[in-house]
C-alpha cells in the first residue's frame, strides 16, 4: 500500500470530526503546490514534502495536530500557530472538535515551508552545484 492510500485509510477509519478535519487540512496542504509528495512515517504519521519536509500530522484522543517541522522560521501572519510556540524549530497547529482551519492562510503557509526549503537546499549545496550553469566571465 502506498502511502497516499495508507492515509486515506487512516481518514477512513477516524470516523469522528477529526476525520473531516484531517482530511480538510490534507486537502488545503496538498492544493497548495501539485509537486507535494505524500509520505507514511514514523509508524503510522502522514507526512508531507516538498524539496524536503513540510508538515506531519497526528489524530490524537481530543485533537488533531500539524506540526510545521520549521515552523519557527516561517512568518505566520495569519496566526495559524497555536502550540510549540516555544520551540527553536517546530510549531503546531492544534485543532479541536469544532475548530475551524483558514485554508486560504494554511496553503500560503505550506507555500511559505516550501520556499524555506528551497533556501535550505541552494545554501547547502556544494558550490560546484551553485556555479553550475553560470557563464563564466573571461578576463
Amino acid at each position: 500500500m502506498n502511502p497516499s492510500e495508507r492515509i486515506d485509510q487512516l481518514i477512513a477509519k477516524l470516523t469522528d470530526w477529526r476525520g473531516k478535519t484531517l482530511a480538510g487540512i490534507r486537502k488545503s496542504i496538498r492544493e497548495a503546490d501539485r509537486e507535494i509528495v505524500e509520505e507514511w512515517k514514523w509508524m503510522g504519521s502522514p507526512v508531507w514534502s516538498r524539496d524536503g519536509m513540510i508538515a506531519v500530522a497526528n489524530a490524537h484522543k481530543e485533537k488533531v495536530k500539524v506540526t510545521f517541522s520549521h515552523g519557527a522560521k516561517l512568518p505566520d501572519p495569519y496566526k495559524l500557530f497555536n502550540a510549540g510556540l516555544d520551540g527553536n524549530a517546530r510549531r503546531s497547529i492544534d485543532l479541536f472538535e469544532g475548530d475551524k482551519i483558514n485554508a486560504r492562510a494554511l496553503k500560503n503557509l505550506v507555500r511559505t515551508a516550501i520556499d524555506y526549503n528551497r533556501t535550505k537546499l541552494k545554501k547547502n549545496a556544494p558550490a560546484g552545484a551553485q556555479a553550475k550553469g553560470r557563464k563564466s566571465k573571461k578576463i
